[in-house]
């Protein structure tokens, strides 16, 4: 049984950084997609940054641009979001999803396997 679970999270002023992780367990093949997703408080989940099999190929939402870095490690199964320059906008739980196949985006119906959440909560 695959499991995807984060961690990370917490609270940090803005302008602060942080590192989250998300460790697929129970897999015996590399997820083609691995993305970050976030759900702020009364509003929709929306994508934040995906990142292909081999790490070369990534994308990111327009307001993480240039302050987030989506990354991978396939031997341990981790896809990693670098946090940079927050703000208090970021506040919200982020989620870590991941699919097998298919075409490599930001859209939720994409995904598969999806985690419990991490809190992010950043301070003004």
């Amino acid at each position: 049984q695959v499991q995807l679970v984060e961690s990370g999270g917490g609270s940090v002023q803005a302008g602060g950084s942080l590192r989250l992780s998300c460790v697929a367990s129970g897999v015996t093949y590399s997820m083609k997609c691995m993305a970050w997703f976030r759900q702020a408080p009364g509003k929709e989940r929306e994508g934040v940054a995906v990142i292909g099999t081999s790490g070369g190929s990534t994308y990111y939402a327009d307001s993480v641009k240039g302050r987030f870095t989506i990354s991978r490690d396939n031997a341990k199964n981790t896809v990693y979001l670098q946090m940079n320059s927050l703000k208090p906008e970021d506040t919200a739980m982020y989620y870590c999803a991941a699919v097998r196949i298919g075409y490599c985006s930001l859209a939720q119906f994409s995904y598969y396997y999806w985690g419990q959440g991490t809190q992010v909560t950043v301070d003004s």
